[in-house]
């Protein structure tokens, strides 16, 4: 078989594979396809009568890479026909029969239709060097891009670039040797107190990978995803690393819907450990790694509480710092519980705005109502409680042509993010 050589090819592939921090394997499919489209040109050179070639003409070629013997060498897959009408792609029984008499149509063989060295002209190798030049690209582009795909949901060291109208625009770096990939930090993706700055640095939450043939993966990255604040005290404290503290639910809201209420996250950890406080154990000693975490959130309010299996305990919990002195569950299938609470702890317990309460009814999954304890008349919201679950099982009943169609239950609030 012939071979055209390429003197240098071995070193040629350690060193792109080095500089361009590529696995050997890409370089070598890249030179193929490359050396293959240095190929097509060659034989597009040849007709002078402008026979088309379509997309598909050069389907049944392929390039034999040869790094050893440091050259490579055009293989054609051709079927076996009684008449050739097209003899790149056809190949005579007759012919065939003289070196394998097994041979029958429509069976397939590969033979070698590699150039003479020098046929393999300049335009040709040309095209190959530019060919190769851009698989290189796409080949990096996509190591880099199901690099980041595995980074999804985790937090990762980002700097400031520019600004391109209420986004900016960061050097994503992944900590593993690739170079830093562009990431988008959306306007609601950002942090109210945060002072954004060219050249500033800052840890940011990988929300999602967008492939893109052209420029490369797209990165969309957060400063509000509750999985940042995760990640920030699994990184300050050793107990939640170590797996004796976890934490079962967030709630946050990075962007309040008014500017007059500041951003705030609810927390709930528990641990099996009977002589391990959970809660002390993330706020740390004097607030040491509570404030770690504050300080990087650039001063949002945490409060972290202590989940607990009964739904009441829970509840009261979430709306720390107020005080509950009742909690009842007065619709546990639709999870509405009355929260009975003293008047001077009304408004702590609603919160600015109602962001306590809000937050406290994502963090459990329930839905709160707060109620002045001294006011509450227990039978009257009873049955207000009844007439209106009747009310709703009215509306609810199908009518006799659609009883055989199966209902849908509504389905239970859930904890906004849970882990």
């Amino acid at each position: 078989m012939s071979i055209v050589r390429l003197p240098g090819l071995k070193d040629l592939i350690d060193n792109i594979s080095t500089e361009r921090n590529l696995p050997r394997s890409a370089v070598q499919a890249a030179l193929r396809e490359a050396l293959l489209k240095g190929y097509e040109r060659y034989r597009r050179s040849l007709r002078l009568d402008r026979f088309h070639f379509d997309e598909q003409y050069f389907d049944n070629f392929e390039v034999d890479l040869d790094v050893e013997e440091e050259g490579f060498r055009i293989l054609s897959t051709k079927v076996i026909v009684e008449q050739i009408s097209n003899g790149d792609h056809q190949i005579s029984l007759q012919e065939v029969q003289e070196v394998a008499t097994e041979a029958q149509l429509g069976d397939s063989v590969v033979l070698d239709v590699t150039p003479e060295q020098r046929e393999f002209g300049r335009m040709a190798a040309i095209q190959t060097k530019q060919v190769l030049s851009q698989k290189l690209r796409d080949q990096q582009r996509q190591v880099i891009a199901e690099e980041f795909q595995d980074l999804e949901g985790t937090v990762l060291q980002a700097k400031v670039l520019r600004f391109e109208q209420q986004s900016v625009i960061m050097a994503v770096n992944s900590g593993l040797g690739q170079p830093d990939v562009e990431g988008e930090l959306l306007s609601r993706e950002q942090l109210p107190n945060d002072n954004y700055r060219i050249s500033a640095t800052y840890k940011v939450y990988l929300k999602k990978v967008r492939s893109s043939p052209h420029r490369g993966p797209q990165l969309i990255v957060s400063r509000a995803s509750a999985g940042l604040v995760v990640y920030l005290f699994a990184n300050e404290v050793p107990e939640i690393e170590d797996e004796v503290v976890r934490i079962v639910a967030v709630a946050r809201e990075a962007n309040p819907p008014s500017r007059h209420v500041g951003p705030r996250t609810k927390i709930a950890v528990d641990t099996l450990e009977r002589d391990v406080d959970p809660v002390g154990a993330c706020i740390g000693a004097r607030g040491s790694r509570i404030q770690v975490v504050v300080n990087e959130l650039r001063g949002e309010k945490i409060d972290v509480i202590r989940w607990s299996p009964d739904p009441a305990t829970y509840i009261a919990n979430a709306l720390s710092p107020a005080r509950v002195d009742e909690v009842r569950l007065v619709n546990t299938e639709a999870r509405q519980a009355h929260i009975l609470v003293a008047e001077d702890q009304l408004s702590l317990a609603i919160g600015k705005e109602g962001q306590n309460v809000r937050l406290a009814a994502r963090l459990t999954g329930w839905k709160i109502d707060i109620k002045d304890i001294a006011k509450y008349d227990a039978a009257a919201e009873a049955r207000a409680i009844s007439a209106q679950f009747e009310a709703d099982f009215e509306d609810e009943e199908p009518d006799e042509e659609d009883s055989e169609m199966d209902s849908s239950p509504v389905a239970d609030l859930q904890p906004e993010q849970s882990y």
